[in-house]
């Protein structure tokens, strides 16, 4: 695994492109959108700082996060055609959400 600089002190804000569970807008907006979903969600759980995640709601990204011990909140947001989705908000302790 690679190594991170830890720091108690620190939140992670993490947006990750919207590709697990074959979701396309990810591929379509970024150049380097191919990443290791599970990997990523790996590091989150190494970090000794808090984390705040935001992915699109699918039930593959659920999974990941409940396998990593993680909360999840659904939210509402609006794409750029003001339609109206729901992504995820991820975390350790969503309480505050």
């Amino acid at each position: 695994m690679m190594e991170f600089a830890h720091r108690e002190d620190a939140i992670y804000f993490v947006d990750p492109p919207y590709t697990a569970g074959g979701k396309q807008a990810g591929k379509r907006l970024y150049k380097h959108h191919q990443i290791d979903h599970e990997f990523l969600f790996s590091i989150c759980g190494s970090l000794t700082g808090e984390f705040l995640m935001t992915y699109d709601e699918s039930d593959e990204v659920k999974e990941m996060a409940r396998k990593h011990g993680f909360q999840v909140r659904c939210i509402p947001m609006k794409n750029t055609h003001h339609t109206t989705m729901r992504e995820l908000v991820i975390g350790r302790n969503m309480a505050w959400l």
